[in-house]
């Protein structure tokens, strides 16, 4: 799924975006993937989203406040964005196909707004560095709803049942 790098935004067609928290960063149990857990205020609605090591190591040290001794990737990419006037606006996890997510960084240059594709963890990553906004399309929440209830009792169900009636006291600090 290729996006157009250089798409005008002005307009939010996300089938309107539900803004989420980043409530933590926890460890599947079975796979032992770190798993990013997004969490909706109003609806207290969860969505985890398996990641990759990396990108779990950058929001875990943003989250816990902790500078590294030298910039990390998305901590440069943020800089960089700063240096030539690029503000970013929000990310936004866009779709869901076949169990990848998929999501865009929304940037403004002066009085341009532009799209960026970018997996979700990256555009987490970034947003927690400038304190942007996470959002979550609708359709990417119901199919992520929809394939709780078509798939069989895996232990991937499993899990998302568990992360649904977990309680948000409950995950508690994220080590890696």
């Amino acid at each position: 799924m290729s996006k157009d790098p250089q798409q005008d935004s002005s307009q939010v067609g996300d089938s309107d975006p539900v803004l989420m928290e980043i409530k933590g960063l926890m460890m599947d149990p079975v796979s032992n993937v770190p798993i990013v857990v997004l969490r909706n205020e109003e609806s207290n609605q969860f969505l985890p989203i398996w990641i990759g090591v990396f990108e779990a190591n950058s929001i875990a040290l943003q989250l816990e406040d902790v500078e590294p001794p030298r910039p990390m990737t998305h901590d440069l990419s943020v800089a960089l964005l700063e240096a030539v006037g690029v503000a970013i606006e929000k990310v936004v996890v866009t779709d869901l196909v076949d169990g990848t997510f998929y999501a865009e960084i929304h940037l403004r240059f002066q009085d341009r707004t532009r799209k960026v594709d970018s997996r979700p963890s990256d555009a987490i990553a970034l947003a927690l560095r400038v304190d942007a906004p996470v959002y979550v399309s609708m359709d990417v929440l119901e199919k992520a709803r929809a394939d709780d209830r078509t798939e069989q009792l895996t232990k991937d169900e499993k899990i998302r049942k568990w992360l649904e009636d977990l309680d948000p006291d409950d995950l508690g600090e994220y080590t890696m």
